[in-house]
């Protein structure tokens, strides 16, 4: 490693690492829980960088050894081995070199939080909202795949079958640095069930994936807000329940409305729908903050135009088409079925290689 500056920089994280070791045997801070937890994270963070710093720093000096020794060894035979080796090792030492680079690329704080999911049936008609109730069963097979929860939130019954819209929660560890990349417009080619041609026709549906922010993240006035409450109604307009439990809330500053009506109970409703708007509001001082993210809401859905995808999904290819890294893979049932890992990890590799270059 010739980068002066980066062994420096590992260095200091070795330093800080014996350091939560001896903070963490201090008697005031194991006698306080929300500080022992806090730099028990810490330490867990640093050991993972430290140990594959540890890997580095003996493949090198394997490497440096190797090749000094075959420099000086009269046995060829010997020094063809001995020269095998350093070129191993140290070929081993630029991997692990490439690791702590990516490893000391700063982590998005959102990575670890829950998720909000939001589909939207866009440009297709009935056949876009079929797709829109196909891409949240996906999502739900995903989540199991992955042991963790989903909540439904908030569901618009289309009344040819699937969602005019649907808004869920993802709940369990990591769900948003998986789930971050599904945020766009998902595009559809099949054959609908109702077309008697065969033609295929192509719809649209879109995902924004919001990192679920809590009370203290975002605080909510209650001045600034406007709720309506209303009958709740289901698939065709037919009513849920004969009471007025449906919940709008207007948030006055920013104009965004959220509308919660599954729940029986007007105040389980408000709180769901209070929920929604703390991850929009979230999401739009995040984007303020990180504005060449373009990671707001509106960036991810886009127009819903035919043109405009992140994915394309064509039935009769049996293929599916990330088109933000160029990946096809030809299997499209088992990807319907909750397979995203393949297209999820190469987006994650793309993601931290972009941040690395930019870092």
């Amino acid at each position: 490693m010739k980068d002066d500056a980066l062994i420096d920089r590992l260095t200091e994280i070795e330093s800080a690492y014996q350091e939560t070791l001896r903070t963490m045997a201090e008697p005031e801070v194991l006698a306080d829980q929300a500080r022992y937890i806090e730099v028990a994270k810490r330490h867990a963070e640093l050991k993972r960088i430290v140990a594959v710093f540890s890997e580095y720093q003996a493949a090198a000096q394997d490497a440096e050894e190797a090749a000094e020794l075959a420099s000086i060894e009269d046995d060829d035979e010997m020094a063809v081995e001995l020269t095998t080796m350093a070129e191993e090792r140290s070929e081993a030492a630029d991997i692990l070199e490439t690791k702590l680079r990516v490893m000391l690329v700063p982590k998005d704080p959102n990575d670890d939080k829950d998720v909000i999911v939001e589909i939207r049936a866009a440009v297709g008609g009935d056949e876009a909202a079929i797709w829109a109730g196909d891409l949240y069963r996906m999502y739900q097979r995903y989540a199991e795949n992955h042991g963790w929860g989903i909540e439904p939130i908030t569901t618009s019954f289309s009344e040819s079958g699937g969602f005019k819209e649907v808004t869920f929660a993802v709940k369990g560890s990591g769900a948003y640095s998986r789930f971050k990349f599904e945020a766009g417009p998902h595009r559809v080619q099949r054959v609908p069930k109702t077309e008697s041609q065969g033609r295929v026709h192509t719809s649209i549906a879109t995902v924004a994936v919001l990192p679920e922010a809590d009370e203290v993240e975002v605080e909510v006035n209650e001045n600034d807000l406007e709720i309506d409450v209303f009958r709740s109604s289901g698939p065709g307009g037919q009513s849920v329940n004969t009471t007025d439990s449906a919940v709008r809330i207007t948030h006055k500053p920013t104009g965004l409305v959220v509308i919660c009506q599954d729940e029986k109970s007007q105040l389980q409703n408000k709180v769901k729908a209070l929920r929604v708007l703390r991850a929009r509001l979230y999401q739009i001082e995040m984007d303020k903050q990180v504005s060449e993210l373009a990671a707001d809401r509106k960036a991810q859905v886009g127009s819903g135009e035919r043109s405009e995808k992140i994915r394309t999904y064509n039935f009769r290819e049996n293929r599916v088409t990330d088109h933000r890294i160029g990946l096809t893979i030809k299997r499209l049932p088992e990807i319907l079925e909750g397979a995203l890992d393949q297209f999820v990890d190469a987006l994650t590799l793309d993601d931290e290689a972009r941040r690395l270059t930019h870092g």
